[in-house]
């Protein structure tokens, strides 16, 4: 076994997270297109490589050999500053996430997470709000009115939906007393029951989450930033080549974030049922060293958790090609007067169910 200090075995957990929220986010432009070709009854992607595999690189090869295009009047340094912006916020907020519990070798035990901060859901958050500025930045910076309106819907709407997702969240934070992401997940494991998930504890709180996360993502029906019937093609009309890439990517990023961030939160992140009863089953019926058994169930969990995380990016990609778009108003007055007084109902319930011994 490479004997490695506990600094290089999390670099190398740092090194893996990192590409692999590059590598899933570059196949659910695959996936979105085979699951728009299901949903709508046609051949999806089936010219580059077998069953159009290679899709996403030819897609890439496409993006960087494009001509890179600056509108006259633009802000150069701003033009370029935006789309990176958005893209380096989209993959640190994946740095927190807990992807599977603690793995061990020799004397050496090491998370399955980028960094473990007892603020991990503040980062998020933090980070997540960052975000807006890429897209403000690259909609001013283009000089082009469409381009504009299309960065203030995106702020407007982000900051709309922040409220309710975050006092949302208040509730799951009420019950679990920690903002730490790895700790929230371990609460939700009690002899490998289901039962402690807190979706079974906060389904209001789920609820709101899922609709702000829509509009955070700026995804259908909640795409008003880059509607192409009002605003040509909203914040990022102007751009083109990679820099357009960087836009869309970090789309894709995010929807990987927030379905992670949605299965540790309501969905017991890695837990799964019955994972002691396993753990147990290999020490005692086929003589497994506690270690050996620990880390077998570490990687199942890990399997669990990736598996919950492609079923909430399949709903992303299905409510697209199911729902049409809302007008701005009903967007805005959703937010406003249903989902934050809801959001608030949902705090007070959750404080009298804590006084009174129930949750």
């Amino acid at each position: 076994m490479l004997e490695l200090p506990a600094l290089g075995w999390q670099s190398i957990v740092i090194f893996v997270v990192f590409a692999l929220s590059l590598l899933i986010a570059t196949y659910c432009t695959y996936a979105e297109r085979v699951i728009a070709a299901f949903l709508q009854d046609r051949v999806g992607p089936d010219r580059a490589g077998p069953y159009g595999l290679l899709q996403p690189l030819a897609d890439a090869v496409k993006m960087f050999t494009k001509e890179e295009f600056f509108p006259g009047g633009a802000n150069k340094v701003l033009f370029v500053v935006g789309p990176c912006l958005a893209m380096i916020t989209a993959l640190m907020s994946s740095a927190v996430i807990p992807f599977g519990n603690t793995m061990s070798f020799g004397n050496n035990a090491f998370f399955l997470q980028g960094i473990e901060v007892n603020i991990g859901m503040l980062w998020i958050f933090g980070v997540v709000s960052l975000g807006v500025y890429g897209v403000m930045i690259g909609g001013w910076a283009s000089n082009n009115k469409f381009s504009l309106l299309g960065a203030i819907r995106a702020a407007s709407q982000n900051i709309s939906y922040e409220l309710a997702m975050g006092m949302s969240l208040i509730a799951v934070l009420m019950i679990s007393g920690t903002l730490s992401l790895r700790e929230i997940t371990l609460q939700q494991s009690v002899a490998g029951e289901w039962q402690m998930w807190n979706i079974v504890k906060q389904p209001i709180g789920f609820l709101i989450f899922l609709v702000c996360a829509f509009a955070e993502t700026n995804r259908t029906p909640f795409d008003l930033p880059e509607c192409e019937t009002e605003l040509v093609g909203g914040y990022h009309t102007e751009y083109s080549s990679m820099k357009l890439g960087l836009y869309l990517f970090s789309e894709y990023v995010n929807i990987f974030v927030v379905s992670a961030v949605m299965s540790v939160l309501y969905f017991g992140g890695f837990n799964f049922p019955f994972q002691y009863e396993l753990r147990d089953w290999f020490i005692n019926s086929q003589s497994w060293e506690l270690n050996s058994a620990q880390n077998l169930i570490t990687l199942l969990g890990t399997v669990g958790l990736f598996l919950k995380i492609f079923a909430f990016i399949f709903f992303f990609m299905w409510i697209r090609w199911t729902l049409p778009r809302f007008r701005y108003d009903q967007l805005m007055r959703l937010g406003w007067t249903i989902l934050i007084p809801l959001a608030v109902f949902n705090i007070v319930l959750t404080g009298a169910l804590i006084l009174f011994g129930v949750i």
